[in-house]
């Protein structure tokens, strides 16, 4: 905790004092962005309540606007088309960045008329992925979400014998991750019919989403040396909001034995804006381990993770059919949850995620897996909120789901929210369903 923490700190701009704000000066999420419609170059923001600092305007300001040392050296790194060269320069350069946006944004700061022409309204921006991702890796650290899944195809032994020992985890797609808002075509693949011995290409039926938080990682490491435990954290760099599109019934027929492939590449998207792990300081609790499941492994063991390694994130899940959307309805919420029920912490799948070697780089982004609850009101997907089709969801306006279908918009939030902390918002991720191709 440090001064970017104060609960009472207030910024000079109005719109990040506000009951609600997502973005208050105790947040100040990093994005790349331009101006709507404008010939110019994407480059790094900060968000600040209704507003972005453009951060290459801010840097031709420098000294004035109270930038120097290290700090301006984050700065210009921040200043470019993607994010990476700031995540590459670790933890101390991202915080010292972070304090002198606070120091600038804070009521009285003298540095106020130099920011000041720097602000662009949020409503006139249009984002770009905020680093270039090389690797993209996602794993399935929910246990409610593996034992909910794991019933549907095992009733009697839902958990498979590694789950709880191993953080399991896929190497997605990173060339089809896209950004809140994306419109994407309903996937084709071989779909096994029910009671069919053969295949057939369709597209697909039974199409669903996944609640997932998304980390983006900093300086990296180099190929086989493994990132021991208790070195996670000065990794993190953020995290974002993550949907991992998921085609279902593609998924049950190709799964076995090498796991997802056409059921999941097709599509990702996260949210523009990624929170940083200090902003979420205030949030982060202890982590544990029912006494009755197998603990750890010493390599996944450490005292900090014990005393802090779970952040209490609330999610939240909203879908606005195509009909709605018609009638002029606003989404209506369908799930909540908390990322506080995760069986793995981020820095555990970081360290297991290098164990054997593999080198991460600046910019790669791992998925936490679906975030679910332990009751079905907080699942993270149709397959459960449905019992995998068996119970269709029903919404205010009479419609009804079990999958999504075309047209339909689903849009994940999530908040930090308690006394005695300011509230750290992460913005939304959402997505609609276009017709397949054909």
């Amino acid at each position: 905790m440090n001064l970017t923490h104060d609960p009472q700190a207030r910024s000079w701009l109005a719109s990040a004092n506000q009951p609600g704000c997502d973005f208050p000066i105790q947040n100040l999420p990093f994005a790349v962005a331009l101006r709507k419609g404008a010939q110019e170059n994407a480059r790094g923001m900060v968000a600040i309540g209704d507003q972005a600092i453009d951060l290459a305007q801010l840097a031709m300001a420098g000294a004035a606007a109270g930038f120097s040392g290290l700090a301006g050296e984050a700065l210009l790194a921040a200043s470019g088309s993607t994010l990476n060269a700031l995540m590459a320069m670790g933890p101390k350069a991202w915080s010292a960045l972070r304090l002198g946006l606070f120091n600038a944004l804070k009521a009285g700061s003298p540095a106020q008329a130099a920011v000041q022409p720097c602000l662009i309204p949020l409503a006139d921006l249009a984002y770009r992925l905020p680093a270039q991702v090389a690797d993209y890796t996602d794993f399935y650290a929910s246990v409610h979400h593996a034992r909910s899944v794991g019933k549907l195809f095992r009733p009697d032994n839902p958990l498979t014998p590694n789950y709880q020992w191993v953080p399991i985890a896929y190497h997605g797609r990173s060339s089809s991750l896209q950004l809140d808002g994306y419109a994407f075509r309903r996937p084709r693949g071989q779909i096994l019919p029910p009671g069919a011995s053969a295949p057939v290409f369709s597209a697909c039926k039974r199409l669903d989403y996944e609640f997932e938080l998304g980390v983006f990682l900093g300086q990296g490491n180099v190929q086989g040396e493994p990132i021991p435990i208790d070195q996670t954290e000065e990794q993190a760099f953020g995290m974002v909001l993550l949907n991992d599109w998921s085609a279902r019934d593609i998924q049950s027929w190709e799964y076995v034995p090498l796991g997802p492939f056409l059921a999941k590449n097709f599509c990702t998207t996260i949210s523009p804006w990624i929170v940083t792990l200090e902003a979420l300081e205030p949030y982060r609790q202890p982590w544990s381990r029912p006494a009755s499941d197998p603990q750890p492994l010493p390599y996944l063991e450490d005292r900090s993770v014990r005393e802090r390694g779970a952040i209490d994130i609330q999610l939240e899940t909203w879908l606005q059919t195509e009909a709605m959307a018609k009638a002029g309805k606003a989404a209506d919420r369908i799930a909540t949850s908390n990322f506080n029920h995760c069986y793995w912490s981020i820095f555990q799948m970081i360290a297991h995620h290098t164990v054997g070697g593999c080198n991460f780089q600046p910019g790669d982004l791992i998925g936490t897996g679906t975030q679910s609850g332990p009751t079905q009101a907080e699942a993270g997907s149709l397959l459960e909120l449905s019992e995998g089709g068996k119970t269709p969801l029903t919404l205010p306006n009479g419609e009804t789901r079990t999958f999504l279908q075309d047209g339909d918009t689903l849009i994940l939030k999530a908040f930090c929210e308690k006394p005695g902390a300011a509230r750290i918002g992460f913005g939304q991720c959402a997505g609609t369903v276009l017709p397949a191709l054909g």
